[in-house]
């Protein structure tokens, strides 16, 4: 059955389903309904655009994927882990090239300030969603009613607080996976010992005599 939250309709095909399942069964409910926001959000704060709802749905639903214990990797940014896995699942359902592509780099670049908004749509309105969602950014830009739809068909009780601890699980075990990232500011909020890498002090240090 067609589901409309605050008058975006939630894509039904079989990927967009599966999708649904796949973060259902990984991801907390914490992490299930901010996906699912990020896609309202974004959704809404693109009416007007051209763009894929679809490739919207599979980016905002796997784009912290990557903060799961199923998926979580040591070795890389959490953001590659979700677009990793978002490509793989598209390439599964014969989606590849440009638009799993576009995917990927919706995923990769979610936490890297404005880049994102100046690339294609579904790209721009992952990181609109996300921005709004976990920011506040762009709150004003869509009605209280929205808003108020938006949250009750999922709920965010305590979500400042939970969702940095979601961060922060997430990343410890991977720091230096922040450098450069906005997830430093994370890391040295809520692990104790965590020193983050100074762009200054690599270039300084670096094997170049001078």
């Amino acid at each position: 059955m067609t589901e409309t939250i605050a008058g975006i309709r939630i894509p039904d095909s079989t990927i967009a389903r599966e999708a649904t399942e796949l973060v259902r069964d990984a991801a907390s409910p914490l992490l299930f309904d901010h996906s699912r926001r990020v896609f309202l959000f974004g959704s809404l704060r693109g009416q007007g655009l051209a763009y894929d709802p679809e490739l919207l749905y599979v980016g905002a639903m796997f784009h912290d994927l990557g903060l799961t214990e199923r998926y979580r990797r040591t070795d890389q940014r959490f953001e590659i882990d979700g677009a990793d896995e978002a490509r793989r699942f598209l390439q599964r359902h014969g989606i590849t090239d440009d638009a799993a592509d576009r995917v990927w780099t919706a995923i990769a670049l979610h936490t890297t300030p404005e880049i994102p908004l100046h690339m294609s749509a579904e790209i721009a309105l992952v990181t609109r969603g996300v921005e709004l969602d976990v920011l506040g950014l762009g709150y004003d830009a869509i009605t209280e009613a929205q808003r108020t739809a938006v949250t009750t068909a999922h709920p965010r009780p305590g979500f400042k607080t939970r969702i940095l601890e979601a961060f922060t699980e997430g990343l410890q075990d991977r720091p230096a996976s922040t450098f450069g990232n906005v997830k430093a500011d994370v890391l040295e909020h809520f692990v104790p010992g965590f020193h983050r890498t100074d762009f200054v002090d690599v270039i300084k240090n670096s094997s170049w005599p001078e």
